[in-house]
């Protein structure tokens, strides 16, 4: 992995971000790669930027490693994914610190109770299980997690 770096993405670059975002989620066996899931998740990131996202991307020489998803207002990390080609290279951890520079008192998320993998590494980085839901987009049964840094008042 070359000197990767993190930084705003461009409205043409949504469609790339969905096909990131969608090779991920599949990585994960929760979910089989398909056209169908594809433009739901194309669609879905212009939706959501319309509706509050701070959207970055590792970019390494021009391609898309990872997104990350924030909603700044409600503290929100409310997507990180790298693809399957970068995964274990520590990219995640490079991309919480990075939300952790723009959140850096508190940050909440939710996970997929299935993805196990994810939600024990959100605990390995310090965030706290709070409870579970159910998400209204996808129907699944959400852990939810919440990081303060020590000494911040919550």
């Amino acid at each position: 992995m070359s000197r990767l770096v993190i930084r705003p993405a461009r409205a043409d670059e949504y469609d790339e971000i969905g096909r990131v975002w969608m090779e991920s989620w599949v990585s994960t066996g929760l979910a089989e790669a398909s056209n169908f899931l594809l433009a739901n998740l194309r669609a879905r990131v212009r939706r959501e930027m319309e509706d509050g996202w701070t959207l970055f991307v590792a970019d390494d020489n021009g391609t898309i490693a990872a997104m990350l998803a924030l909603h700044l207002p409600k503290l929100y990390l409310d997507q990180l994914f790298v693809a399957p080609a970068y995964q274990g290279q520590s990219l995640g951890r490079q991309l919480l610190a990075f939300t952790r520079t723009r959140m850096p008192d508190e940050i909440e998320l939710r996970c997929v109770r299935e993805n196990e993998k994810a939600w024990r590494w959100y605990e390995r980085e310090g965030f706290v299980f709070e409870n579970e839901d159910i998400s209204q987009i996808t129907g699944f049964t959400m852990k939810c997690y919440r990081w303060r840094r020590q000494g911040a008042i919550g």
